[in-house]
């Protein structure tokens, strides 16, 4: 049940239907705790790989996950410094291990000396990554007195599995859900049609957006050797937007779907193809994640005493910021796979990060007022670093590849290599053709209806980007829709429906596009 499919345009009403207006007093959590394991389990993996208990793993793995979190965080609370720091140590090592097991366990599986069918495939939890997160930063807060162990475990848990945030994400943060959490909540007319913007935002960009751009993506990137320098440039260009449109849809349904609850969650970006360097890019570019390994990595890694490790203690005390960033972003990119692409794509950020801060260091920081051609240069420059690194993460991400099939470094490198062939104009319109006509439709008429709902639905998106940018200086992106003219108001609610009508109509009738980019993490 992704979100935008019809099992959920029924499952979200019904759920704050019973959450808003059916749950007694005290009894709310409760419900969204049994709605949330109720998506989880909906969302349970299938196929005759994943039959007998093993559809059940994920759902038991995020149950006890949350038994042991709520335990073990009434211990740390009250505990004494020294035992404090081994229970959060303990807590994050078992949580990292039990990550670990499931992100690499089937990859490494084949390669063991036993004999095939001794060992089983593990089904991937859903969200695993992100509940990860959530539960460490909440242990480190309450180890940290940042915030009380939470003493009811259906708060904690209805927390942990709430079902807007477990696909992928946001990463929130207990001490600012929690409190939420023990408010009582009831319909609100103002908020409901807050949370109905935003979530048609979200999925407009998702379904009439990302969804429409990785068609051309899928078959240009499928057939690399295939493809001249135009067409695997413009598949790169289209591909970093489809995951920032992916993303940035499914982090505003997301918030919407919290919102028409009465919970608010962080915002996930902030129009970062508009900043000027990749730290104001990381500030805007999956805040959730950012921000997390800004206090629970980067932090503790800038202050770490390494003057009593052995052999590094001799030569630093303390980790220099410059290393510090390298490493965060590095590490980054095996939180993202575990396959060589991703790792390069972590060297990438780590390289453009640490660059940039040797940079000012050397050069000192940009000027305040900054002509306006330069501050378009800066960008232009940080997007074209950043479309160069999703080349990686695309094929990390298996983008393009037949049923079974993998990719790997030597076909991101053929992409890179093939940017520089076949720069033909009559070749790229040929290539982009046949590339709509067998990944839509084969008619050209049909191809031409493509091209055309593409561009319309993409100038909106963009057209929305640079209004929140520059007018609203990066407000919600629902006040952007609120604050228009009633006739364009309402000229942009017609259209963001027609739209996302149109591009559910041509998902489930042309190509799959039902996954989230960030779904699998």
């Amino acid at each position: 049940m992704s979100f935008q499919s019809l099992s959920y345009f029924a499952f979200l009403p019904l759920a704050a239907f019973v959450y808003l207006k059916l749950s007694p007093k005290g009894w709310q959590n409760g419900v969204l705790l049994a709605a949330s394991l109720l998506f989880y389990w909906w969302n349970r993996p299938s196929g005759s790989a994943f039959s007998g208990i093993w559809p059940f793993v994920p759902a038991a793995l995020l149950i006890l996950c949350s038994l042991f979190i709520w335990r073990l965080a009434l211990s740390i609370e009250k505990a004494p410094a020294n035992r404090r720091r081994r229970l959060i140590g303990l807590g994050i090592a078992v949580l990292l291990a039990v990550l670990a097991l499931f992100k690499y366990y089937n990859l490494v599986l084949p390669m063991l000396p036993i004999a095939p069918g001794m060992l089983h495939r593990l089904p991937f939890p859903l969200g695993i990554s992100f509940y990860s997160f959530a539960a460490i930063s909440y242990l480190v807060d309450v180890s940290r007195k940042d915030m009380p162990a939470q003493r009811d475990f259906v708060s904690l848990a209805a927390f942990l599995c709430f079902f807007g945030c477990i696909t992928a994400g946001p990463i929130c943060r207990a001490r600012l859900v929690l409190p939420q959490l023990e408010q009582e909540h009831r319909f609100d007319a103002q908020r409901t049609v807050r949370a109905m913007r935003l979530f048609g935002l979200g999925l407009f960009k998702k379904v009439a957006v990302a969804d429409v751009l990785m068609v051309y993506v899928s078959q240009v990137f499928g057939d690399i050797p295939g493809h001249g320098g135009p067409a695997l440039l413009l598949a790169t260009v289209f591909y970093t937007l489809y995951l920032y449109f992916d993303f940035l849809g499914y982090s505003e349904m997301a918030r919407a779907s919290a919102l028409l609850l009465g919970l608010e969650i962080p915002e996930n970006f902030k129009t970062p193809f508009f900043a000027t360097n990749f730290s104001g890019f990381w500030s805007r570019w999956h805040i959730s994640l950012s921000g997390w390994l800004q206090d629970y990595l980067f932090t503790p890694l800038v202050w770490a005493d390494v003057s009593k490790v052995p052999l590094l203690g001799r030569r630093v005390s303390r980790f220099s910021p410059v290393f510090c960033v390298f490493t965060v972003f590095f590490v980054s990119g095996f939180w993202h796979g575990s396959t060589l692409p991703f790792v390069v794509w972590g060297l990438l950020q780590g390289l453009y990060r640490a660059g940039e801060e040797i940079a000012h260091q050397k050069l000192g920081k940009p000027r305040r007022k900054t002509p306006g051609r330069v501050l378009w240069a800066k960008r232009a420059g940080v997007f074209c670093l950043w479309s160069f690194g999703m080349v990686f993460f695309a094929m990390g991400s298996n983008v393009g590849a037949a049923a079974g099939e993998s990719r790997g470094i030597r076909d991101a490198f053929a992409i890179l290599a093939g940017w520089f062939k076949g720069w033909s104009f009559p070749r790229f319109v040929s290539e982009s053709r046949q590339a709509v006509l067998d990944g839509f439709y084969a008619q050209p008429l049909m191809a031409a209806a493509f091209v055309l709902f593409l561009a319309v639905s993409l100038i909106l998106a963009v057209w929305l980007d640079v209004k929140r940018n520059f007018s609203f200086k990066n407000k919600d992106e629902e006040q952007v829709l609120a604050a228009q003219k009633p006739v364009l108001r309402w000229v942009l609610y017609y259209a963001l429906v027609l739209l996302s009508f149109a591009g559910l109509v041509m998902q489930n009738g042309g190509f799959a596009g039902g996954s989230f980019a960030y779904g699998g993490f």
